[in-house]
């Protein structure tokens, strides 16, 4: 039974939710039960996309600075293993992702939002990687995922000076995909969620594992990706349901199946 991470599944519609008040700080034993979180959702097939909220009033504000002040060298070296290998778990949640960020999404809050693959922010919402103003530097992806949003330059600036991004900014660099009203924020990333839920669930796994993958390698790789997964597709129900019903009544009508 986990202490600070609820699972919850309605109508395909997976949502994991951070809980550890006041601030959902992530430490170990959460980091922890996020990567069983993930692995949980990941391999369920009743889940058509999964949700990552923090609650009405933040996101998540960070790492527990207070425990990792008493870490030396050492322990850091093994613990930042953990860190890393529980936000990647959900950066490969097979299921289209999407963080519904309210308040604070700071440190390790900013990195794990950018784990997932779309980003709805409360239009009060604040994003950024603040550990430099720690004497550190992001450790669970941030000067990596970062840049491959916004770009090298913006994200050097961003981590660099700390600062804070507001949600109209995050917009506007991409960083979050789409800004709402603070209390819509939740309903928003479910109804997206349950709108991809209904998809094609094979050929949302293989756009997400082709961009995913094509992003890290050069672009005629990345294409081999690609042309593998979309010839891969016509061995699917859904391709043929798919096409049927474009045939038979245009595009969008199509009531897919899953397989």
């Amino acid at each position: 039974m986990a202490d600070f991470i609820e699972v919850s599944v309605e109508a395909g519609v997976a949502t994991m939710l951070l809980n550890r008040p006041p601030m959902n700080a992530l430490c170990i034993q959460m980091q922890q039960e996020i990567a069983a979180a993930a692995k949980e959702l990941g391999s369920r097939k009743d889940v058509g996309a999964v949700v990552l909220y923090g609650g009405p009033k933040l996101f998540a504000a960070g790492a527990d600075v207070k425990e990792m002040a008493g870490m030396t060298y050492q322990d850091m070296v093994r613990a930042s293993v953990g860190l890393q290998d529980a936000f990647t778990a959900v950066a490969r949640i097979p299921q289209p992702t999407i963080a519904a960020v309210t308040g604070y999404a700071l440190g390790g809050g900013c990195e794990l939002a950018m784990c997932c693959d779309l980003r709805i922010a409360a239009d009060d919402a604040q994003l950024g990687q603040p550990e430099i103003l720690l004497g550190i530097i992001p450790g669970a992806g941030g000067t990596q995922r970062l840049p491959r949003l916004v770009g090298p330059s913006r994200a050097k600036e961003i981590v660099l000076t700390g600062r804070f991004v507001r949600a109209d900014e995050a917009l506007a660099i991409g960083l979050v995909n789409t800004v709402v009203p603070s209390a819509d924020t939740f309903m928003a990333a479910q109804e997206l969620a349950a709108r991809l839920a209904a998809g094609p669930a094979l050929a949302l796994r293989a756009a997400k594992e082709s961009i995913d993958r094509g992003i890290e390698t050069d672009l005629e790789t990345g294409l081999a990706i690609e042309r593998q997964h979309f010839a891969a597709l016509f061995a699917t129900d859904d391709r043929q349901v798919g096409m049927d019903s474009f045939i038979a009544s245009g595009p969008g009508k199509a009531e897919f199946t899953g397989n």
